[in-house]
């Protein structure tokens, strides 16, 4: 039976006394209906306090810590947002550098911003059946070590946002060797965890060493959204600044209902584990054999698409399921339209021929089965569309982000927009990794690649510009 360590202590403080403090609702009256209110307490005498954890909060987090195999762990209610600049903050001094995959998350460029830092970029390379960065070679981690012995840590995802994880371990290694940390955010790895392992889910970044590691549970197990989990191993950053750190990035309020269901989350891993991701990984395999008949649809690494077609690519998620629609003539808005319409799947994202559907270990018995049941329907529709442009190198960059933002600025139109220098960030979200960023030249490859987006139906999202077009520095 599951352990509720919060939970159960919510539940015994509440009825004890009358809360002349916050929150205003009192414990009396439902914001709404099936909320669960009554576990909605401030920090008062017997339920801990996030910020100064000792008691049950503290308990808590040691228990999840043990779980994932971290020296130490951290409930986040602000999201993996506020534990990556958190983790930034407390490993690079203001102004400093980085070593930094280009293909992270908004926030990493965010925490850039905030700390007027002077980021390195690696460009992972482009698997070219689908369109998306691979992983991140050592290789080239090596060379940007060499080149750039001042940075304070890399930062890089994985898993990506399509489930491409790179060999942690490797760079792990190559980071330790020059005493530099390694920052991982694993948002859509929060199921990289020792008792996963046997069933397929192997080479999570707390296991590879990393020093701070940053994780959604919410995104593929049973906790609730906006919550997450930040972990660190070893010595090279100091648990003090991450603390002060966290002081600066999260909310002096942390919910207790998000607190227990990441202590609830860890409970049933912890009694359930095994079997729930021994299920999932017989769900998956059984997906994986229904959609090897597919003819037009493609699936990354599953039915007859295997890894080893992939050279880019380390390793792949098994929970995640990408799909090109480009061979039978779908982009990824069309096939999540038919889907939603037809067959009754709100699939998680699509972005240009590319569709992303998230399992987790939650996940309905027969779910998968008729998820690709309607695959092989819809591929019957005969016919293919142009592939999407291939994801560009980006320009060089003529100031930090910081100074771009802070620069007088103008929109243009795409047309004009070449060789102009950026004044904001554009991205498709999710997944949220910036395609243009402020202070960088606009090359006319990039700005194909984005209007070919916007032609297969993809929403780009704008920091300051308009609906069309992207804003410059002025002059």
């Amino acid at each position: 039976m599951e352990e509720y360590i919060l939970q159960d202590q919510l539940a015994r403080y509440a009825p004890r006394l009358y809360p002349l403090h916050m929150p205003g609702h009192k414990r009396r009256m439902a914001p709404a209906p099936d909320l669960p209110y009554t576990w909605d307490l401030t920090e008062v005498e017997g339920v801990d306090d996030l910020h100064e954890a000792e008691g049950i909060l503290a308990q808590a987090m040691a228990r999840t810590a043990t779980l994932w195999g971290a020296d130490r762990s951290w409930y986040l209610v602000n999201g993996s947002t506020c534990g990556i600049l958190a983790a930034i903050h407390a490993a690079v001094p203001f102004g400093g550098s980085l070593l930094c995959a280009r293909n992270c998350h908004k926030s990493v460029y965010h925490a850039i911003q905030l700390g007027h830092l002077h980021p390195h970029w690696l460009l992972p390379p482009v698997d070219p059946d689908f369109g998306i960065y691979g992983s991140l070679p050592p290789q080239a981690v090596a060379r940007a070590l060499d080149a750039h012995p001042e940075a304070s840590c890399l930062v890089l995802t994985s898993p990506t946002y399509e489930g491409v994880l790179s060999d942690l371990k490797a760079i792990a290694d190559l980071c330790h060797a020059r005493n530099i940390p390694l920052i991982v955010d694993e948002a859509h790895g929060a199921h990289y965890l020792p008792l996963a392992a046997p069933w397929g889910w192997r080479g999570g970044a707390v296991a590879a060493g990393a020093d701070l590691v940053i994780q959604s549970p919410h995104k593929t197990l049973p906790s609730l959204t906006q919550t997450a989990l930040l972990h660190l191993n070893g010595d090279r950053i100091d648990p003090a600044a991450v603390e002060q750190a966290l002081d600066l990035f999260e909310t002096s309020s942390p919910s207790y209902p998000l607190m227990a269901s990441l202590d609830g989350c860890t409970g049933i891993l912890a009694h359930r584990g095994e079997s729930l991701f021994a299920a999932w990984r017989q769900r998956l395999d059984r997906f994986s054999a229904a959609v090897r008949p597919l003819q037009g649809l493609r699936v990354f690494c599953h039915g007859t698409d295997r890894p080893e077609n992939h050279p880019t690519v380390f390793a792949q998620d098994p929970g995640k399921l990408l799909v090109s629609g480009r061979g039978a003539g779908y982009t990824g808005a069309g096939l999540a339209k038919l889907l939603r319409e037809r067959f009754g799947f709100e699939t998680e994202m699509s972005c240009g021929e590319n569709l992303l559907a998230m399992t987790s270990i939650c996940d309905e018995e027969t779910a998968l089965d008729r998820f690709a049941a309607a695959l092989l329907a819809l591929d019957r529709r005969a016919g293919s569309i142009p592939s999407a442009p291939a994801l560009p190198e980006p320009g060089e960059a003529k100031m930090t982000i910081a100074q771009a933002l802070a620069a007088p600025g103008e929109a243009v139109a795409w047309e004009d927009a070449a060789g102009r220098v950026a004044a904001e960030y554009l991205w498709a979200y999710p997944p949220g990794v910036p395609l243009i960023v402020p202070g960088e030249v606009l090359e006319p490859a990039m700005l194909a690649a984005c209007r070919g987006l916007e032609a297969a139906g993809t929403r780009l999202r704008r920091s300051r510009g308009g609906a069309a077009g992207v804003f410059v520095v002025r002059g």
